[in-house]
């Protein structure tokens, strides 16, 4: 079997890339990109801003990667855009590592609260985020060191609050139609191996389907963490997504 590649899919607020996946991670090789809309790929108009465009500009990282053993790690909404792409593209992966990921509504209550304010009220309270990122963290239940605290800043700066309202918007949609739950149907009876990881403080919030349990690879909580457990603990949360990945290339 081919040396496996892990592409990297963020969710609304990128708190992955900053913690340096490709450092951490030993068991693959690392492959992150920016959404549309965040990072070097900001300057976008905002209508621009899809879900099936995000799939689309993932799918097109992909193909410059190559074939083989590809998997893909989404975390929240990254985790709905991996499912999206897995249905679309069936031959495309070897599997998935869902961060909780978005399922059903419940997964989007943020973004409800996001979209549920006007444009204006969500830029004041984003740049009040940007403001203070230790205050942000704090919420978010994460320690506020210096380390915590600079990848806050980084974190905020990388998206503007534009951005984040428009692809809240798109989950809340998403998560009101049939479409989205018929997908992931689709991807888990085709059998792929799904390994699902979830923080323990926030494991019950997260709302998997009974039938995605089911068929589930492998359900980990990781201990002492939240949501943002990638910032909590980086060095814990890679070693986790290494044992995932040597499990499959163990089985294989």
């Amino acid at each position: 079997m081919n040396e496996p590649v892990l592409f990297i899919i963020p969710g609304l607020i990128d708190t992955l890339t900053c913690i340096e996946p490709e450092a951490r991670i030993r068991s693959a090789v690392v492959h992150t990109c920016d959404l549309l809309g965040y990072g070097r790929s900001r300057d976008i108009p905002q209508d621009r801003l899809t879900l099936q465009a995000q799939v689309d500009h993932v799918f097109e990282h992909l193909g410059s990667i190559g074939g083989g053993n590809v998997w893909v790690l989404g975390h929240s909404m990254g985790g709905q855009i991996a499912m999206m792409l897995a249905d679309q593209h069936p031959d495309l992966l070897s599997g998935m590592i869902n961060v909780e990921g978005n399922f059903t509504m419940k997964d989007a209550f943020w973004s409800s609260k996001i979209v549920g304010q006007r444009v204006e009220e969500w830029a004041a309270e984003y740049q009040s985020m940007q403001d203070d990122p230790a205050a942000w963290l704090s919420r978010c239940g994460v320690e506020t060191n210096p380390r915590n605290i600079l990848w806050g800043k980084h974190i905020l700066a990388n998206q503007p609050a534009d951005t984040v309202y428009s692809m809240s918007a798109e989950l809340v949609a998403a998560a009101k139609i049939p479409d989205y739950p018929a997908a992931v149907r689709r991807v888990v009876e085709r059998g792929p191996p799904i390994h699902l990881l979830a923080g323990e403080r926030s494991a019950a919030a997260w709302d998997v389907p009974d039938f995605v349990l089911r068929a589930a690879a492998s359900y980990t909580q990781m201990p002492g963490v939240g949501h943002l457990m990638m910032l909590e603990m980086p060095d814990e949360f890679c070693r986790m997504i290494d044992r995932l990945i040597e499990k499959e290339l163990t089985r294989g």
